[in-house]
């Protein structure tokens, strides 16, 4: 089982959540009631999907703590029921709900602030190789599942810069992290080699940007691990 350092996906994390908040806490309620890809979320209901799935750790950590790690962050995006047309349903209702009760986007952008600062906090406070039980119920490392964190950070973060008309905001470690979860380290200068930088392999990589016959058949020269996000 991969074994992700602790403290460097701490760092990570605080890194990518605090250049999103900044950015969020600077948009005009006409940016909030924007569209993005992720439909049927504005701008304002995709931050509440982050919020939201950044919000599950204090009750993780409150809960119990098993003897030892069964599931990855690689086997954390395994195609079962956590990606189902049900759960995704029930995905998008809980961001739309959350949004819809914040009276202000400055409110969403405060309160998203807040969340991401305690759990940083708390999870600053857990030794290295605490583990914990997911709200699908795998038990993993607490630095694998903020691997997951980041990536949604560091995704949808894409997708917000997308709807924004922004250039990516991406921090280089959240984009390292994201990439060595995708890629073995010796792959990563065979996708440089065929132009495409780090935002361009992360967004078609996770179905953002199309690729296109030739680099399909090239991509599948390379030990991608795809995905499943909902």
């Amino acid at each position: 089982m991969t074994c992700v350092n602790h403290e460097r996906i701490l760092a990570t994390f605080r890194a990518e959540a605090e250049r999103l908040a900044g950015v969020v806490g600077a948009l005009s309620e006409r940016e909030w009631d924007r569209p993005t890809a992720c439909e049927p979320w504005r701008v304002r209901e995709l931050l509440g999907h982050v919020r939201v799935v950044i919000g599950w750790l204090p009750d993780m950590l409150d809960g119990p703590a098993p003897a030892r790690a069964q599931v990855s962050a690689r086997e954390y995006y395994r195609p079962d029921e956590r990606f189902s047309a049900e759960t995704n349903a029930a995905r998008i209702a809980l961001a739309v709900e959350y949004a819809a009760a914040q009276d202000s986007g400055v409110a969403l952008a405060e309160d998203f602030t807040d969340t991401w600062e305690n759990a940083y906090r708390l999870c600053r406070a857990e030794p290295p190789g605490r583990v914990i039980v997911t709200r699908h119920g795998d038990a993993m490392l607490l630095s694998d599942f903020l691997l997951t964190r980041v990536v949604e950070v560091a995704v949808h973060g894409l997708d917000l810069a997308a709807a924004l008309e922004r250039e990516p905001w991406l921090t280089s470690q959240a984009g390292d992290a994201v990439e060595e979860l995708l890629l073995e380290a010796e792959d990563v200068a065979r996708v440089r080699g065929i132009g495409w930088d780090q935002v361009t392999f992360l967004r078609k990589a996770t179905g953002r940007e199309p690729i296109s016959p030739d680099e399909a058949e090239w991509v599948r020269g390379l030990g991608v691990r795809w995905l499943t996000l909902g």
